[in-house]
């Protein structure tokens, strides 16, 4: 069974990351999931079964995940299911659920977050916003001046403002703290 699934739940561990002989990153931690119901006759919310998925990310989600994500982190996951049977040394058998990653990320239904763009692979030229020049013709550690002049800016549809009162608004904007 391989199915493309998302899957909302909190990490009920620390990720575990390790490097095949290879070279490939892999990371790995497990997903509580819980359904929650609101029980008119009691009045209360209530919580259904928990549902534990095993979850691998690899390469740079790997990476990224090691250093992002930890024990009791509210999550959305979306990858492909894998469902296995498996029996060990004992004759114990049991049912693997597990997800093979294709993008993780916080569930901002419980806090807020704020993303750092990395650099090198995935990056560069395949982003079209990344290292193009800001629109005063100069190039710009500003994260927001590339994608202004590739993607516009408030300053362009300011009307009747000068363009030092946009560029003003616009690090207001960015300034803020939401």
């Amino acid at each position: 069974m391989s199915e493309t699934i998302t899957v909302r739940g909190f990490l009920g561990g620390e990720v575990e990351e390790f490097i095949t002989p290879q070279g490939l990153p892999i990371s790995n931690f497990r997903l509580g999931c819980t359904p929650r119901r609101y029980d008119r006759k009691t009045e209360r919310w209530v919580n259904g079964d928990t549902n534990w998925y095993t979850v691998s990310a690899f390469r740079q989600l790997a990476q990224n995940v090691k250093s992002s994500l930890h024990k009791g982190d509210p999550v959305l996951v979306t990858g492909r299911l894998r469902v296995r049977q498996w029996e060990n040394d004992k004759g114990q058998r049991g049912t693997s659920v597990e997800i093979d990653a294709e993008a993780i990320g916080h569930d901002l239904t419980f806090g807020s977050g704020s993303f750092t763009r990395l650099g090198g692979a995935g990056s560069g030229e395949d982003n079209p916003r990344a290292g193009a020049e800001s629109p005063a013709g100069s190039s710009s550690d500003s994260p927001s001046s590339a994608a202004d002049s590739v993607w516009g800016t408030d300053a362009d549809d300011a009307q009747g403002q000068t363009q030092e009162q946009a560029q003003d608004q616009s690090q207001e904007k960015e300034a803020a703290p939401f």
